[in-house]
């Protein structure tokens, strides 16, 4: 394990290299990204062990087996990783580098920014494919409105999932922490569902998520209002709203900074959901999506101020 004091340099770094650059698509091309790896293990043992003809109760202990079992080997293969570099500062340059397979400032971007440019060229169809890349709603019927409210709610929720739950389990738990969160997280988005098939095996996903998001979920919130000077109001009250005890912190954050109305009915496989409402504003356009990138942008920068923050603190306290 890294020393203390120079750790939150290193969160920082990673979170610099991340935004500058990405995960390379070479690398991509050659390798896939590590979160297919657990997703590969997730969906072949979610096959042999989900079976309909198990008992609720079998098919909920082996859950909490699949849980357990990536938890412990992201613990492993990150402590190993990070053991064997120790505390040289090129060593933690690497460590830095590795973090930024976790993280997804530039990609999480550059998904929005493919849905504003349509969208901002009136190119309903091409906006209507890009934001289908990021959301799980269907989107074949969503009016222009409909497209922004869908991207923005994305990239709210994003911004907790995909940035700061990470940088917050790699500042606190060095990589063990970055990939236990990877894990559980990809493991939520894969069966921690509440249709009947997941509902069960899914249980040990979702609430595990839902307790590693419980810090994060409130900090991503309280980022974006801090970005746009306002929202904290709407967030208060309307974070509670959203199905999920942590999901609705961003977005609720993310409708009060903008002024703008999000959530409200989605279509989900062919089946209309009614889903609460955050803020009192008009249903957003191109150009409020436009204004929440700029507010996503300053909200990963005051983000590194917290490392960077941190790392100061701990070398005057020396």
């Amino acid at each position: 394990m890294a020393e203390a004091a120079p750790w939150p340099w290193v969160v920082a770094l990673a979170l610099g290299l991340e935004a500058l650059l990405g995960y390379p698509a070479a690398l991509n091309r050659l390798a896939g990204h590590p979160v297919a790896w657990p997703a590969a293990l997730i969906g072949g043992l979610e096959r042999r062990w989900n079976r309909p003809a198990s008992s609720d109760q079998r098919r909920r202990l082996l859950g909490v087996v699949l849980i357990m079992l990536l938890v412990a080997a992201s613990v492993l293969l990150g402590g190993a990783a990070q053991g064997l570099l120790r505390t040289s500062p090129p060593a933690l340059a690497l460590v830095a580098l590795v973090a930024t397979v976790g993280l997804a400032q530039r990609s999480l971007h550059d998904h929005v920014a493919a849905v504003l440019t349509p969208l901002r060229a009136g190119d309903l169809p091409a906006a209507r494919a890009a934001v289908a890349m990021i959301v799980g709603r269907d989107t074949g019927g969503l009016d222009p409105e409909g497209v922004a409210a869908a991207a923005l709610e994305s990239l709210a929720e994003s911004f907790n999932d995909g940035v700061v739950a990470p940088a917050f389990w790699l500042l606190v738990g060095g990589l063990p922490g970055l990939f236990a969160y990877k894990s559980v997280n990809t493991a939520d988005s894969l069966v921690g569902h509440r249709e009947e098939r997941w509902r069960m095996f899914g249980w040990a996903a979702a609430r595990t998520d839902d307790l590693m998001n419980l810090v994060p979920a409130r900090a991503a919130g309280g980022l974006i209002a801090l970005a746009g000077g306002t929202g904290w109001r709407i967030m208060l009250r309307d974070a509670r709203r959203h199905a999920s005890p942590n999901a609705g912190w961003p977005e609720a954050a993310m409708a009060g900074a903008l002024g703008v109305q999000l959530g409200g009915e989605a279509v989900y496989d062919g089946v209309r959901t009614t889903r609460p409402t955050f803020g009192d504003g008009p249903r957003p356009t191109a150009a409020d999506l436009e204004r929440g990138l700029r507010l996503y942008r300053r909200a990963c920068l005051l983000l590194w101020l917290i490392p960077l923050a941190i790392g100061l603190i701990a070398v005057l306290a020396r």
